[in-house]
């Protein structure tokens, strides 16, 4: 908290770099306008209600004091990699710009990571929404995934927040030096392996469905059951819900998937089962049928086997269903 009364002063942007030994094209003071663009499919959710007020009046008696990381892009423009809450929160205060670190050629993979890594040190993974989860999981099992950049990254944003800080104290958050498998990223976020695996597939979902799975619409394993259902078939989903609001329990996202498994759903399928009118028929138990003890004394000796008796009966029986065939001259 700044001492009131006290005005602080802003970092010169020409010396972070060096203050904070950060490898980038330069730092600027950037226009809040439209050549600041938000990273595409950002999958985190912004500051609302009193987090975002309180942020507000910080930046209108403070200013920005850690600056946002962009990339610049083949457009012109710049795209936010770190400080989407800073940017937004700094317009409402009515600023005109803001501090930044100006990265180029930064790939998209590495631009992922400073997305991911920058809102887990702002807030713990467990008061992530499901949707938040699914993306810093899949994040760190694909391919692109690679830990030397990511502790580089870490380093680089913990400095940001503060320059006295140390890559090799133990307060940087480190996975397993090979990150391969759900266990291990189970693991390090204190998830079973079958948890990890459902987050990567909820990871699937189309936003608009991942956006209700967080708004609670659904639970969280009708969303896994629904991320097996392609792209257009989800939307359809989502288009019947809300135009219906329908709701979605564990049956109808089994009779979903079960009839988009047999190549069988449309949209007039979709608005039958989520109204409760398609339902899975139970299978008819065949009856049992025994033969009474009566008439078995009746045919057979006492000491006649049991495998005998079925042969002759199952003779007997075919015998009268082929005399009834010819009859019927079938």
């Amino acid at each position: 908290m700044a001492t009131p009364g006290k005005e602080l002063k802003r970092p010169k942007l020409n010396s972070v770099d060096n203050l904070f030994g950060i490898q980038s094209s330069g730092t600027a003071t950037l226009l809040l306008d439209d050549n600041l663009v938000p990273f595409s499919n950002h999958p985190f959710r912004l500051y609302e209600g009193e987090q975002l007020e309180d942020m507000v009046e910080s930046i209108k008696k403070n200013g920005v004091l850690v600056p946002i990381i962009v990339r610049k892009m083949d457009t012109g423009q710049l795209q936010i990699l770190s400080g989407h809450n800073r940017v937004n929160a700094s317009i409402l205060a009515g600023k005109m710009d803001i501090p930044a670190i100006i990265k180029e050629n930064l790939s998209d993979e590495d631009a992922w990571i400073y997305v991911i890594e920058t809102n887990l040190i702002q807030r713990s993974f467990s008061d992530m929404t499901h949707s938040e989860k699914a993306a810093v999981l899949s994040m760190q099992y694909s391919k692109m995934f690679s830990q030397g950049k990511r502790n580089d990254i870490i380093a680089e944003l913990k400095r940001l927040e503060n320059p006295d800080y140390n890559k090799d104290n133990k307060t940087l958050y480190q996975l397993d030096k090979e990150l391969t498998t759900n266990e291990k990223i189970g693991q390090a976020y204190g998830l079973s392996q079958a948890t990890v695996a459902r987050y990567l597939r909820i990871a699937k979902l189309v936003p608009d469905l991942l956006e209700k799975l967080d708004n609670g619409v659904f639970g969280f394993m009708p969303a896994v059951t629904l991320s097996f259902l392609n792209e257009q078939h989800q939307s359809m989903v989502n288009n019947c819900i809300d135009l219906n609001g329908y709701g979605l329990d564990m049956k109808k996202a089994d009779l979903l998937r079960e009839y988009t498994d047999n190549s069988k759903l449309d949209e007039d399928t979709i608005f039958y089962i989520l109204s409760g009118e398609v339902r899975r028929t139970p299978k008819r138990k065949r009856e049992t049928i025994r033969v009474g003890n009566t008439i078995i004394k009746k045919y057979f000796p006492p000491d006649t086997p049991h495998k005998k008796i079925q042969d002759i009966i199952d003779k007997a029986l075919a015998e009268y269903f082929e005399r009834q065939c010819k009859s019927a001259n079938i």
